[in-house]
């Protein structure tokens, strides 16, 4: 399979919704409720994507990974709420993809971005439950840094914790090269 990657545009959103919402369900299954996760359906995510791009997409970058065409993964990054860093707001993959490597080549993309944001460091927020998530995050070099939160998922209450990737001179990220380009 051979996949590329590039900037989302504005004929993508749909499709990154649909990503979004596959994705979700799988990766979130048995962590939040089934009627939380039904809340949404592809076209609703797609519609929400094209309403945040809209306002976001000077600030932010969404970049899309494409195989034979379609969308099959994508990364969203910006500026953070949190002092001095660049976040990772979203990574999604489709879910008959996941150990593919998509995710992989969409995180060594993502941190490229994330470094020339700024900041002395990169952080993103993962479901405390999500065992899954966490381990890819923390092969990558992230580090559950000490921050708790509890923000609802349509409504369901759900543990979130803090990773951060510090921007050393020449730090292996374990994803196949340095954690800053």
């Amino acid at each position: 399979m051979r996949v590329s990657l590039r900037t989302a545009e504005e004929v993508d959103l749909m499709a990154v919704g649909s990503v979004h919402q596959r994705s979700r369900v799988a990766a979130y299954a048995g962590i939040l409720s089934p009627e939380t996760l039904e809340l949404r359906t592809a076209e609703a995510f797609g519609e929400w994507w094209t309403e945040r791009y809209r306002w976001e997409r000077d600030t932010h970058v969404l970049t899309v990974a494409l195989s034979e065409g379609d969308v099959v993964g994508f990364t969203y990054v910006g500026p953070s709420e949190t002092p001095d860093a660049a976040e990772l707001y979203a990574i999604h993959v489709s879910p008959s993809l996941v150990g593919a490597g998509v995710g992989r080549l969409l995180m060594v993309d993502a941190l490229e971005k994330l470094a020339a944001i700024g900041g002395s460091r990169a952080v993103l927020w993962v479901l405390k439950d999500n065992t899954r998530a966490r381990r890819f995050y923390e092969a990558g070099g992230w580090v559950a840094d000490g921050a708790e939160r509890n923000e609802p998922v349509n409504g369901e209450p759900v543990d979130q914790l803090r990773y951060s990737l510090t921007w050393p001179g020449s730090v292996s990220s374990g994803l196949g090269g340095s954690a800053r380009p």
